[in-house]
């Protein structure tokens, strides 16, 4: 089934397509599409990183430390927050001693997500995250850096002991479970923003068409069809809180589990 093509897809390839054509032809790769080559998922990374930019942008003349607006406090709460949830207290009680250098990834990486799961919200748009090369290619970054990160904490030789477990009769098994399970959790990041997205989105969109159809239908029976109609338009509003639920819990997720990952990767005890 051949995917639809956004009308953002459309645009960005209207001025892109000639170089991403080439840069494929380079690399050998044949898109599927040769009038799009760039997908709907890349159109919309790249709106979400356009948007963001623009957002901090617009957000960092207006920073003020004394009288902090309310976007400002907003974002503050995603850093730092009485409830403890947020980047910098996670990493702070988890990580411990030096959590500060790996605040800016782990927050970039987690209001990425964030932004890219909630813009489905408005009409014409999709969820990059919903889309599982995204999701994959955030957990690559996340599984690179913290490995990166274990290495330089202990230097090569001491990171690969703690593959081998505090028995060493039990080395070579334990070496074999600890890779699959690095590994194990580069496929629990990716599944999990992916399958949570995709489900989410597909019923949001589903219920949202079944809806806008009872309520057109409703409305040609009699003028009276219309004030019933009102009835299930609580229920895409309901879909709605529970789309926005889930975009700000699996972003939540995808911050604390990293953050678990470094303090396991720069731990001294094995």
């Amino acid at each position: 089934m051949e995917e639809h093509v956004l009308g953002v897809t459309k645009v960005v390839n209207a001025l892109l397509a000639k170089p991403a054509l080439a840069l494929l032809a380079l690399l050998h790769i044949t898109p599927d599409d040769p009038v799009y080559p760039i997908t709907n998922s890349f159109s919309m990374e790249l709106l979400v990183v356009l948007i963001a930019v623009l957002f901090f942008l617009w957000l960092k003349p207006r920073i003020r430390v004394n009288r902090p607006g309310a976007t400002q406090q907003a974002m503050e709460f995603v850093i730092t927050n009485p409830m403890g949830i947020g980047v910098k207290d996670l990493a702070d009680d988890i990580i411990g001693h030096g959590a500060e250098k790996h605040i800016p990834l782990v927050a970039t990486i987690g209001i990425f997500i964030l932004f890219s799961n909630l813009i489905s919200l408005v009409p014409g748009l999709e969820s990059p995250t919903a889309t599982r090369t995204v999701p994959l290619g955030c957990a690559v970054i996340v599984f690179l850096y913290y490995n990166v990160v274990g290495l330089g904490q202990h230097g090569p030789l001491g990171y690969g002991k703690t593959f081998l477990g505090p028995v060493w009769w039990l080395s070579p098994l334990m070496a074999l479970v600890e890779t699959v399970s690095h590994f194990a959790r580069l496929l629990s990041l990716t599944v999990r923003l992916w399958a949570n997205m995709m489900v989410s989105e597909l019923i949001y969109v589903s219920f949202l068409g079944l809806t806008l159809g009872l309520f057109s239908a409703l409305g040609k029976l009699n003028p009276v069809g219309y004030i019933s109609g009102f009835v299930p338009i609580v229920i895409p509003f309901a879909l709605i809180l529970l789309h926005i639920f889930v975009a700000f819990l699996q972003a939540f997720v995808f911050v604390i589990l990293p953050i678990v990952y470094l303090s396991l990767a720069v731990s001294e005890e094995h």
